[in-house]
């Protein structure tokens, strides 16, 4: 049986797609450095202004399994429009927001867009490009957007903040989201699933939403919170009960959200768990560096998002690298060695001074991070879209992205609580407020540092080298029997 000719229009789709991509992972990061200038202008309380990025996270994280259910079964680029309409209106309502109920609702929102897009754009790329070198040259694309999003995101807030107003935040994805709207249908072809009858699987749908939105929402309030209390305790355990109804739930139906035999494909598994080890260090980096260069460092926030751009710029100019390392080596040693580079990176930052300086303190880190993150990012989504059938694209994307948002979402939760619980102690003692919080920042790094550490020996340890190399083998002769 020959191969259908690929579609002529795939790298423009690629371009598409990555471009709406990389508004998403923008949207997390570019808030951060305008969070005083919105909590001036709409009277946010101190403790609500978090709740600008949370909520964002919650409905980012609690629906991608969902949303890439919705793209196998429903149409990829149908559901692809879908949260891209939903996302583009949300930020229109963001940067009209007149009170902190209207932006937050409207994060909200946004997240939900996102999280309908993320999987929806990536199975399209699955599905556009054959395993194999092509796939893994569009793929180091695709991470080399995605990876340097983040610190694009800081740069780019500090930018629009200082000379245009916070409302640019959110304005600019209002033209970039329309143009891809026009674009969608001429450049991305339709594709679904074409296995069996359409179910959504209502209660392993609620039940994982709920469960995961539950758990982001719990561990991103325990820094405030506290870890120990009552609510936290509870929500951590609500969450659970959620998730093992999940699990009971998709061993008993037919068609369920997640076919559990997906994770018989080690290398599958073990990119998800390297996934979240990996969106830990990376969101968590962004946080903290972003607060030292501005309570430590007193950098404005303009001057703050300019430094990213050496981790951005790495970032970029290092992603093609990462793609031809991994075609020509296997995704497993460049995943380890971009998970290494991520741990120097965090060693270096945990010697951060006080009176620390760009050039001596900052840049070298920011280049190991920008020569790390695609190493990592870009063979992890190889390997966790290896030797998926086509009809489980959305699914194996959205399993990759789930684990990214979550992990970035407990990295920061955890690295927050170690900074501010070191930095209280130090000051409760007498030690002055610059070294308080710098040795808070340093004792976070090196958490991150471990983490990444962790990230490596799982590379190590789960990706198979051999299963990426059979799984497409086995795929083509069970096409032939079934």
């Amino acid at each position: 049986m020959t191969q259908a000719a690929p579609d002529p229009r795939r790298w423009k789709a690629l371009a598409l797609v990555c471009a709406a991509m990389f508004m998403t992972v923008l949207d997390i990061a570019i808030v951060n450095v305008a969070l005083p200038s919105i909590g001036s202008a709409l009277h946010f309380s101190r403790d609500n202004l978090q709740w600008v990025i949370t909520a964002y996270a919650i409905s980012f994280g609690g629906f991608l399994l969902l949303g890439g259910r919705a793209a196998d079964l429903l149409g990829r680029r149908r559901v692809f429009i879908a949260g891209l309409t939903l996302f583009t209106l949300a930020s229109l309502v963001c940067g009209l927001a007149w009170s902190e109920g209207v932006l937050i609702g409207a994060r909200a929102v946004q997240g939900l867009g996102a999280a309908i897009i993320s999987p929806a754009a990536l199975s399209i790329v699955t599905t556009l490009f054959q395993e194999g070198a092509e796939r893994n040259k569009a793929l180091g694309i695709w991470g080399a957007v995605g990876g340097s999003g983040a610190a694009v995101g800081v740069l780019l807030g500090g930018v629009l903040t200082k000379y245009a107003g916070w409302e640019w935040i959110f304005y600019v994805n209002v033209p970039v989201g329309a143009l891809a709207l026009g674009l969608t249908l001429p450049l991305v072809p339709e594709s679904r699933s074409a296995d069996g009858k359409r179910t959504f699987d209502p209660l392993g749908a609620l039940t994982v939403t709920g469960g995961l939105a539950v758990f982001v929402y719990a561990i991103s309030n325990a820094p405030h919170v506290g870890w120990a209390t009552v609510r936290t305790i509870g929500l951590l355990g609500v969450s659970a009960a959620l998730l093992a109804a999940f699990v009971v739930t998709e061993l008993r139906v037919d068609k369920p959200l997640v076919p559990f035999r997906i994770f018989r494909i080690r290398t599958l598994a073990g990119a998800n768990i390297v996934g979240l080890l990996l969106g830990a260090v990376i969101v968590s980096n962004f946080f903290l560096l972003t607060l030292y260069v501005q309570q430590v460092l007193s950098y404005s926030a303009l001057k703050a998002g300019v430094t990213f751009a050496a981790t951005a710029g790495t970032a970029v100019l290092t992603a093609g690298l990462a793609q031809a390392a991994a075609t020509r080596l296997g995704p497993k040693p460049v995943m380890a060695a971009g998970l290494s580079l991520m741990a120097g990176g965090m060693m270096w930052y945990s010697q951060l001074p006080v009176h620390g300086s760009f050039a001596s303190d900052l840049l070298p880190g920011y280049l190991l991070v920008g020569v790390g993150l695609p190493l990592g990012f870009v063979p992890v989504s190889i390997a966790a879209l290896a030797g998926v059938r086509e009809h489980e694209a959305g699914l194996a994307s959205g399993l990759i992205n789930t684990s990214q948002q979550i992990g970035g979402a407990i990295g920061v939760a955890v690295a927050s609580t170690v900074f501010t619980s070191h930095a209280s102690s130090l000051l409760r003692h007498g030690t002055a407020p610059a070294i308080a919080l710098t040795k808070g920042f340093t004792l976070a790094f090196w958490v991150l540092a471990g983490i990444a550490v962790a990230g490596a020996i799982a590379a190590v340890t789960f990706v198979r080298r051999e299963e990426l190399v059979r799984e497409p083998e086995a795929e083509a002769a069970a096409a032939v029997t079934l």
